[in-house]
């Protein structure tokens, strides 16, 4: 691949259509997040319990990082940790991570959800892509999701996001201050794809709150 390629913006069309699941089903964490992002991620499943939904997340990482980032995660968190690889089915008080180097994307079987790792050109300027997986979910689950958007250069994720915004998912982006690079956030603000702006802090407990059927998007509601 040339440094052109890499440079050059791929929109999420041309490796994935975006074709919004409109219906009711099972809920749905997806999380989002660059720069900072580690141990942003980190901190947040340490305090998470288990019996949640299952969670996916795109962090931009390089391949040889990807696994021994999902081990970590799996000796800190009372939930277990995968790294996407393989076709897994989603399970409830799991957490699925998408491989560097490789796209994740979910899909339906019947009532269930499921994460695979896709091959292709960097979405957004990046594989894994946060627009590819925001679509997939989104594709997939719509409404039934809560979709977190974190530290980060650029906008990877915005398009992804809005479109699960539009579909009446509940969204949030951390806020500035607990941001290493406010940037991924920013563009979804911009975007007008945001329920709630939080900080690190408090997005743990907005996870649990979305579990429990707390969580509801007013400003979505009145667009």
């Amino acid at each position: 691949m040339s440094l052109t390629d890499i440079n050059k913006k791929y929109h999420p069309d041309l490796l994935l259509k975006s074709d919004p699941y409109k219906g009711d089903g099972k809920k749905l964490i997806a999380i989002g997040a660059s720069t900072g992002g580690v141990d942003a991620i980190a901190k947040i499943l340490q305090t998470l319990p288990r019996n949640l939904p299952p969670i996916v997340i795109t962090q931009h990482i390089p391949g040889n990082f990807s696994t021994s980032f999902a081990q970590r995660l799996n000796r800190i968190s009372e939930l277990d940790v995968y790294e996407v690889r393989e076709k897994v089915i989603l399970k409830d008080s799991c957490v699925y991570l998408a491989a560097g180097g490789l796209h994740m994307v979910l899909k339906r079987i019947r009532n269930d959800y499921y994460a695979e790792p896709q091959e292709g050109i960097r979405i957004s300027r990046h594989c894994p892509s946060v627009d590819v997986m925001f679509r997939s979910v989104n594709n997939v689950a719509g409404k039934n999701v809560l979709a977190i958007i974190m530290t980060g250069m650029g906008d990877d994720g915005s398009i992804g996001i809005k479109e699960l915004y539009n579909n009446g998912a509940y969204t949030i982006a951390q806020d500035e201050a607990s941001c290493v690079v406010f940037g991924m956030p920013k563009q979804a603000i911009a975007k007008g794809a945001i329920c709630e702006i939080v900080g690190l802090d408090s997005i743990g407990n907005k996870i649990v709150s979305f579990a429990g059927g707390n969580l509801k998007c007013i400003i979505n509601e009145n667009d």
